[in-house]
């Protein structure tokens, strides 16, 4: 679950107003996109939810932390309930595909059986069970992204969160990611996803909120796009 309660964000270096009182709430299981033009507050947003910035004003709440009261030994236990997906993938260059997944679990903690357990199941979901022995500069881009989202749902985190998951893919690739989201939260996975991906958000007719100028504009149940790209 993530909350947002009169969310206002003011960046204290230039005094750039960020965010000005936000408020929603995303329930467990659902799938929202999130749009709006370039500089709208979309990053600031999504930086908010995992704690690499603090809410000038109001109450960010995610998977029951209360981020203006969270203590910084408790921001790993945070994170840990978040998966990342970047557009850019952010792999481990010299790790193979099945040590970038591992090194998710590695670094809290898991088990070498665990581990040997869970990666595969995990490859597997993404289609990547070939590929476990490969370097990324020998996958495709949309292989790489893969890997990147099976890096971040190998903890079995309850929400996903992706920033422009598709911006660097072709389009039948990026239907293919897409629709890999799908069946991550058909699962019962929460996906956040923040694009400017307007075919994709028209058709598959999910919840849409809609950031402009800091402020959200639009919270709509099977929203579209709503702006000419």
């Amino acid at each position: 679950m993530i909350e947002f309660k009169n969310v206002t964000k003011v960046y204290e270096d230039n005094g750039t107003l960020a965010l000005e009182n936000v408020s929603f709430k995303i329930n467990k299981g659902e799938f929202v996109f999130l749009v709006g033009p370039s500089g709208a507050g979309k990053s600031t947003l999504t930086e908010l939810i995992i704690h690499e910035e603090v809410a000038t004003y109001g109450e960010v709440i995610v998977n029951d932390f209360i981020l203006s009261e969270i203590k910084k030994n408790d921001i790993p236990y945070l994170r840990r309930s978040i998966g990342m997906v970047f557009q850019d993938f952010r792999l481990l260059p010299n790790k193979t595909v099945y040590d970038n997944v591992a090194f998710a679990m590695q670094v809290i903690g898991a088990s070498r059986k665990e581990i040997r357990r869970r990666v595969p199941s995990v490859l597997s979901m993404v289609g990547l069970s070939e590929k476990a022995k490969m370097k990324p500069n020998q996958l495709s881009g949309g292989e790489q992204q893969r890997v990147s989202i099976a890096r971040a749902m190998v903890n079995n985190p309850p929400v996903i969160i992706a920033d422009e998951p598709t911006g660097n893919l072709d389009p039948d690739t990026a239907a293919e990611i897409m629709q890999l989201f799908e069946e991550i939260n058909r699962s019962g996975t929460t996906i956040l996803i923040a694009t400017h991906a307007k075919e994709f958000v028209d058709n598959m007719k999910k919840r849409v909120l809609a950031v402009e100028n800091g402020s959200l504009v639009r919270d709509e149940e099977r929203g579209g796009y709503g702006y000419d790209i």
